[in-house]
């Protein structure tokens, strides 16, 4: 018997029963998320790449169709390449029902008005530059956000929903429900667009899609539940099983032992010399992490963990060379965790690494400009959601769309223009980092604004052409944790085996649709019940004023970048520029390039561990075991993962009923 995952790729017919289920599902995870997350303070059902919701949902549907065909002798309700179909749908749906838009929207179109003081003169400041249609101007309707209905706590959520004073706020969320469906569409058309080289040409590894893909294919075969019961997956299982049940434990009743996942190593570390950059080091155990970094190529787990500690003896070595940089050589940055200048070497890798993917892509792309310009005629295997030819206009057309609507906020043609396309393009290579490195948990060290005013300076984005500019980055092109472009790409990669495409991307477009109004309407309703200042949502509120305190600083105070800034960014283009140079060069060089980009991001403090103890594992089965040990081990890896979702789920399940919630995944 073949144990192969990666035949869970094979062409397979979608019923319409899958997109309906997926549709309900995803809306039903929007829906329930803010208050699980945010009232409950529960396991967060979202939250990265591979979101615990979804995961948990198709684990169950998956062990249900098995079950019913084993008991009733009958053929499955869903195949496993629904399964996989209606999993993705939920992905989506969690990715915008909390971080990746409602989690800060709201706070984000009120915080001008409701935390303008005397002191701060943010009234004085931000109300001539913004059009009044872009938050809502009523103050009553703001008040009632932050400190909830009169009579909110007995009122069913149904009422809640008549009470919200709509007229105050439906100009508004339709301007900016405009912005986020052409980012979403921009979005669509350049996955679409790049489907066929990276899919087909490149063939990328997508390693976060394994574990569904193995469940899929277990599902698909009539002897699924014995590949579910796999001695090396079932081994691999228990370990998290236990780690979580132990802790889990714990936190109700403290006389149970807890086994440590973290440990605080900075205090093996001085904090001056060579490894000063370490003195603040933590070690993170999470065994789905793990599971995910044996799954991603050697070169490249090895490459996560080689440069983030790298990175910390950069510090080290700038440290004993007396080459202090003062954070103020920063200027005004709007970077979710930029700190010091050192890492704005981010800006050059990143620019230099887009321009490698286009450099990859250039036949293709050429192929394409060709044929959208019926100089060739199209190609008939089509891979793609729709016409390829629309995925080229679509992008163009696209980007002059959103330069119109940044115009009509009142922002410069050329910033509007420049913003968008450093969106844009740091959105493509976050999703090729997340979705071939494996990286469930992301997030950016320098926003996309960060670049365009260390490159084009303060002056082009003062006034209105900044302020609207790091509003709409906070709406959706900040926080990366659980950004839609990875889950597209990933959804491309899934549906590309899989037919009917029309009812695929119909499905698609349906769960973004009903996702959008879901999460918003969720999100409005708690916080209209509860008020958000009792919600204490803290992270979404310190991150968006920080916004607008920098944005502030860039309209009364626009000061400079340092020199020191420059040179970095122009290390790292240059680090970046060598990388690949060697990656695309020499079979033998052992380093991958997209390590390089991720050296600085908070989430490599958590996930270089991880990625250290897969690649090992990974090199030492190829060494000593060869392909065959591989096959079965990853079974092992893959059994990590389940089991700490599976417990993540559960323990999801059991904060409903108590006063707290063992926390399984990073928040």
């Amino acid at each position: 018997m073949s144990q192969n995952i990666n035949t869970a790729n094979l062409t397979s017919q979608i019923r319409l029963r899958a997109i309906l289920i997926g549709l309900v599902f995803a809306v039903s995870i929007c829906l329930v998320t803010p208050i699980n997350n945010i009232y409950h303070r529960a396991t967060p059902l979202g939250g990265g790449h591979f979101p615990l919701a979804p995961f948990f949902l198709f684990l169950v549907l998956a062990i249900l169709v098995i079950l019913i065909r084993q008991i009733f002798k009958t053929r499955n309700l869903l195949s496993g390449s629904e399964l996989l179909v209606i999993w993705i749908q939920m992905v989506i749906g969690s990715g915008i029902a909390y971080t990746g838009l409602a989690r800060t929207f709201l706070i984000n179109l009120t915080a001008p008005v409701h935390f303008a003081t005397m002191g701060n003169q943010w009234r004085e400041t931000f109300e001539p530059l913004l059009p009044k249609a872009l938050m809502p101007s009523d103050m009553e309707a703001i008040k009632l956000l932050y400190n909830g209905l009169p009579s909110g706590r007995s009122l069913n959520w149904f009422e809640i929903l008549m009470q919200i004073p709509w007229d105050a706020w439906l100009t508004v969320l339709f301007r900016w429900g405009l912005f986020i469906l052409l980012s979403y569409l921009v979005m669509i058309c350049i996955i679409n667009l790049f489907a066929r080289q990276w899919i087909v040409n490149e063939k990328l590894n997508f390693p976060l899609l394994k574990v569904t893909q193995f469940v899929s294919y277990s599902v698909d075969r009539p002897d699924g539940g014995l590949l579910l019961k796999n001695r090396f997956l079932l081994v691999g299982l228990m370990i998290p099983i236990c780690l979580h049940l132990l802790n889990g434990l714990n936190l109700y009743f403290p006389s149970v032992p807890t086994l440590q996942t973290l440990v605080l190593a900075g205090k093996y570390f001085p904090k001056e010399g060579l490894l000063s950059g370490f003195y603040k080091l933590k070690i993170y155990i999470y065994p789905a992490f793990i599971g995910f970094a044996f799954l991603t190529s050697r070169q490249i787990s090895f490459s996560f963990w080689f440069f983030f500690l790298a990175g910390g003896l950069f510090y080290g070595i700038l440290d004993m060379s007396g080459y202090s940089v003062p954070a103020s050589e920063l200027g005004i940055t709007f970077g979710p965790t930029l700190n010091r200048p050192e890492e704005m070497q981010m800006i050059g890798a990143y620019g230099i690494f887009f321009f490698f993917l286009v450099w990859l892509a250039r036949h293709h792309l050429l192929e394409v400009a060709k044929q959208s310009a019926f100089l060739r005629p199209i190609d008939l295997k089509q891979i793609e959601w729709f016409d390829v030819r629309l995925s080229f206009w679509g992008v163009i057309v696209g980007f002059l769309l959103l330069t119109l609507w940044f115009f009509w906020q009142g922002m410069e043609p050329a910033a509007a223009f420049l913003l968008i396309s450093s969106f844009f393009m740091i959105s493509l290579v976050a999703a090729r980092v997340i979705c071939q490195g494996g990286i469930a948990y992301f997030t950016l060290t320098a926003a996309p604004i960060d670049g365009l005013i260390a490159i084009f300076g303060t002056k082009m984005f003062a006034g209105a052409s900044g302020l609207i500019g790091v509003i709409s980055q906070k709406v959706l092109f900040v926080d990366m944790r659980e950004s839609l472009m990875p889950s597209l790409l990933h959804s491309k990669k899934i549906h590309s085996s899989k037919r009917p495409t029309t009812l695929l991307f119909t499905g698609l477009l349906l769960t973004l649709a009903l996702s959008v109004t879901a999460s918003v309407l969720a999100m409005m309703a708690l916080c209209y019940r509860y008020g958000i200042r009792e919600l204490e949502l803290e992270w979404a509120t310190s991150t968006t004023l920080n916004v607008y305190e920098n944005a502030f600083r860039l309209i009364v105070n626009p000061v400079a970048t340092g020199d020191s800034v420059y040179t970095f960014a122009g290390i790292g283009a240059f680090v970046m520029l060598v990388l690949v140079f060697c990656y695309q060069r020499f079979y033998w060089w052992p380093i991958h390039p997209i390590g390089y980009l991720t050296a600085y991001s908070s989430a490599m403090r958590i996930l270089w561990v991880s990625f250290f103890i897969g690649w090992l594992c990974n090199a030492l089965c190829m060494k000593y075991g060869g392909v065959t040990l591989f096959r079965k081990m990853q079974f092992f890896f893959i059994g990590l993962v389940i089991g700490d979702l599976l417990m993540g789920g559960i323990w999801a399940i059991v904060g409903q009923f108590s006063f707290s919630s063992y926390m399984v995944l990073p928040d």
